[in-house]
């Protein structure tokens, strides 16, 4: 494994270039936004909501939403500063138990904003059937999940007849992944292997699934798209992106923190404001670990770098402490909700190591070469 010299990622995750200084792109990428005009992009903004904005009393725009930090930030921006009218769209949860704070922080925002919520909420049978394939298949339980949070927004501005679809960061472009190019559309999203392309449906199907099953997974072709006239973009690109300030933004408008409600104190987290509304479904970040030998702790500590909020030396140590943690209470609930004992998950985990990263140890896994053996 070789790491970013200016943050803590690995170039073992998927899609990530480093430059011949061997920095990596999401870095290159933070350097560059000191220096763009951030001015002259919220006129651009400004501008193509004037382009959908209704005088009828219809819906604006749509803006993707989960509940957290960033969706507070979304619906600000789109609500409060560019005065648009809003309609709400969220995927819900697929069965992991929920939140104190992730309940509070969903129904605060319809409260702060004003905004109409139209929430879908997946099968729970099919759910299980399929998180449990996608583990023991791909190592990625929550693609059932992943994909209808790209495909049910595209569905609902087509049968709504509201073209302009809001969503947060450009994933890809903004911490690295495949697509590198930036762009404000979004209408390539689905192709960024968040939700990893299977090919054909039919790959889920068996004596308990049939295709028929799997509409939520359906993604609009592109001519339906372009029929349509939808213009799906990434919010990222027209306001520089900060988790940290969107959290103080949310907070402001009464978001609240795990620390907040004092209900969890998360094992391999350092903050307590992120993914924070149910808790098998944190199983899925943890699973970079064994994979691309990185998790959670990593992908926040990057962060915090590039912002300035932390050291790379400070990241180091956080990333030997916290990465490899795999949290009790995510454990519990993800083998409750798909019906596996400990000793069935630990043997489709034990099969998801990467042979090339990690090594046995008496019994235990072990990263070979960690960055704070090469730092």
């Amino acid at each position: 494994m070789r790491y970013c010299k200016k943050c803590v990622m690995p170039d073992t995750r998927p899609g990530i270039v480093f430059d011949e200084e061997g920095v990596c792109c999401a870095c290159r990428v933070a350097e560059k936004s000191k220096n763009i005009n951030w001015n002259e992009r919220m006129k651009e903004l400004e501008k193509l909501c004037d382009k959908y904005r209704r005088k009828d009393g219809y819906y604006d725009c749509i803006v993707t939403v989960s509940g957290g930090k960033d969706s507070h930030f979304q619906v600000y921006v789109m609500k409060e500063l560019m005065k648009m009218n809003p309609l709400l769209i969220n995927v819900g949860n697929v069965g992991w138990r929920e939140t104190e704070a992730g309940i509070h922080n969903f129904n605060n925002m319809s409260e702060a904003f004003g905004c109409d919520t139209i929430s879908f909420h997946p099968n729970r049978k099919l759910s299980r059937k399929i998180i449990r394939k996608a583990f023991e298949k791909l190592g990625s339980p929550c693609w059932y999940w992943d994909r209808a949070v790209y495909a049910f927004p595209v569905k609902i501005g087509i049968d709504m007849k509201i073209p302009l679809i809001i969503y947060g960061e450009d994933i890809s472009y903004q911490y690295g992944g495949f697509q590198r190019k930036e762009t404000y559309s979004a209408k390539d999203q689905i192709n960024n292997d968040v939700a990893k392309n299977v090919g054909s449906l039919d790959f889920w199907c068996d004596e308990d699934i049939s295709i028929k099953d799997l509409n939520a997974c359906v993604y609009p072709a592109k001519e339906e798209i372009e029929k349509a006239g939808l213009e799906p973009i990434y919010l990222s690109y027209f306001v520089p992106w900060d988790g940290y300030k969107n959290l103080e933004l949310a907070r402001k408008y009464g978001f609240k923190s795990l620390d907040d409600t004092g209900e969890w104190k998360r094992e391999g987290y350092i903050e307590d404001y992120d993914q924070i509304d149910s808790y098998g479904y944190l199983l899925h970040p943890w699973l970079k670990y064994p994979k691309f030998g990185h998790a959670r702790t990593t992908d926040v500590a990057c962060y915090w770098i590039r912002t300035g909020r932390l050291t790379r030396e400070e990241a180091i140590k956080l990333v030997k402490e916290n990465d490899h943690k795999l949290d009790k209470e995510v454990l519990k609930d993800f083998i409750d909700f798909i019906g596996y004992t400990e000793k069935e998950f630990w043997a489709v985990v034990d099969k998801l190591y990467n042979k090339e990263l990690f090594e046995k140890v008496d019994g235990k896994w072990v990263l070979k070469n960690p960055i704070w053996k090469q730092s």
